[in-house]
């Protein structure tokens, strides 16, 4: 959010009517790459640009809050799936590959982001799965709606291990 705006704000957007526009998406992400997530991604943009303006600034503040609820290290410490370091370990997640398998879990919809919280082993397969092109999505809607670049902070910072609840054991 811009330096003048407060959390009182912020447009809303419900938590159904945020799942309903995931669902544009096509439902359980692809494999290693997110198949079909470039589309889904154009789907669920053009819808965003057809509505309010509030209403895609609310989608963009729904979207920062599940991947900042995911953000917690039982997710963070698992391997990517999949390949392996040259010695045979396992091989870690960056921050970046994080944040994009967290964006992975959100579009593959709510039953599938509800299933992973307190089961890291249902988080496990979308270490390999990299779901960039959906933190873009209402950006995007919102210069097409406006002719104005995206010029906000939202609520909830979704960097990897920004959720100081989700990582208790990282100090600043």
């Amino acid at each position: 959010m811009t330096a003048e705006a407060t959390a009182t704000d912020l447009p809303s957007m419900t938590w159904a009517r945020f799942w309903e526009l995931v669902e544009l998406l096509g439902g359980e992400a692809g494999t290693a790459t997110c198949a079909g997530i470039e589309a889904g991604c154009e789907r669920l943009t053009e819808a965003l640009a057809a509505g309010t303006v509030g209403q895609i600034i609310g989608f963009g503040e729904r979207l920062a809050e599940a991947l900042y609820r995911i953000d917690q290290e039982s997710f963070g410490i698992l391997p990517v799936a999949g390949p392996e370091l040259s010695g045979g370990e396992p091989f870690p997640q960056s921050d970046d590959g994080f944040l994009y398998a967290r964006a992975a879990v959100v579009a593959a919809g709510r039953r599938t982001y509800e299933s992973v919280f307190g089961e890291p082993e249902r988080f496990a397969p979308f270490t390999g799965r990299h779901c960039e092109e959906l933190l873009y999505v209402h950006e995007e809607a919102y210069e097409r709606a406006t002719g104005e670049e995206w010029d906000r902070l939202t609520r909830y910072d979704y960097e990897s291990c920004s959720n100081r609840d989700g990582w208790p054991g990282r100090g600043d």
